[in-house]
Formats: structure tokens, sequence, C-alpha cells
């Protein structure tokens, strides 16, 4: 399949182009112009867009978008709003426009119903709307909630749904193996769930 993935120069975008690849899919890694585009696989077609200003052909062609894009931590409450909310959905109603049929979004724990008096609740109320954003389209959907990420590679030992400890931590190598999953298997369709690595 070919397979769009925002965010994919990040710590866990990077993984999860690689592991698209492994697969036997084919990754579109949509970079913005000065992106370090080093840690990509070597052929990868790449798409040069920005979530703050989206053109209308960044999904052209692509059955699977994933959305794995963040502002990050230390940035604004503009710049959290600009990527994390009205840039995934943008991506979501272009997706919806060019006929793509699944979209997978890494999303947070906690953006289900955020708690106004969390450090992160400005971040998990854009997640919480971008995800609300996508449920109510017709795409086949699923949504990821990592807790606190590290940059662990994979290690397999995962738990995911509602036991997961929202204190814990998920290992980014086990969150692309499980985006990837979302992408392909027709057991995610519809879900939205919570993800511990428990190693």
């Amino acid at each position: 399949m070919k397979i769009l993935v925002a965010g994919s120069t990040g710590n866990t975008g990077q993984r999860l182009v690689h592991e698209l690849k492994e697969r036997g899919h084919d990754p579109v890694a949509m970079v913005r112009d000065n992106s370090d585009t080093s840690g990509l696989p070597e052929g990868v077609e790449q798409r040069i867009d920005d979530l703050a200003d989206l053109s209308d052909s960044v999904v052209d062609g692509c059955e699977v978008v994933i959305f794995a894009a963040g502002s990050g931590g230390d940035t604004s409450a503009e710049m959290t709003d600009k990527i994390d909310r009205d840039g995934a959905k943008a991506l979501i109603d272009q997706s919806v426009a060019k006929g793509v049929r699944r979209f997978v979004m890494l999303s947070s724990i906690g953006a289900g119903d955020p708690d106004p008096d969390s450090d992160l609740a400005h971040y998990l109320q854009a997640k919480h709307e971008a995800d609300e954003h996508l449920m109510k389209t017709d795409l086949e959907y699923a949504i990821l909630r990592p807790v606190a990420l590290t940059d662990d590679g994979p290690t397999g030992e995962i738990r995911l749904g509602d036991n997961v400890d929202p204190k814990g931590e998920a290992a980014r190598g086990d969150v692309a193996k499980v985006l990837a999953d979302a992408a392909e298997s027709p057991d995610w369709v519809g879900k939205v769930l919570a993800m511990e690595t428990i190693s």
C-alpha cells in the first residue's frame, strides 16, 4: 500500500517509515522544506509540505494516511493548535476529499477526556479535538493513545486497552509497529486504544 506518514522525520515517524518499508509497503514521507531527512530509508518518496500550511495534493494516490506528527513539548500553545489540532484536521479533511481509505492517528493518553489541571492540558485538548474530528468522518479510522514515550526500540511486550497504566511508558519502537499494524489490519478499524510497553 502507498501510505503517507506525517511527522516522518520525528523520532517515532522515522521508525514507522522503516517499519512500513520492511513490511513491503510504499511509504511516502511528508517532510518540511528544511527537515533533516538523513534518517529516512534510501529511496523513499518524499513530499515537501507543512501541516501549518497544507497543500491540496499531499495525500494524492495514498490509500492510508498516518498522522505521527507533533508540535513538540516545548512549543507555544499557538503552535500546538496549528499542528496538533488544525494541521491534523486539515490532513483529515484532505484525506476525505481525496478518497483515502484509512486514517491512523497517533494521539496521547488523556486525550479522550483532557484534564484541565494537567500540565499538558492544552496539548491534550488539541489532540482531543483532532481525534473527535476524525471519528466524525466516514474514513476507516484507528486512534492510538500511548502513555509517555521513550526512545527505546521495539520490545514486542505491549498492553493495549483499558488496563494501561496512565503513568507508564511506551517505547517508540513498539509504537511504530502498532501504528503499522493499525494501517494494515481490519481489526483496528474504528478502534481507539491506549498503549504501554510492559517489559
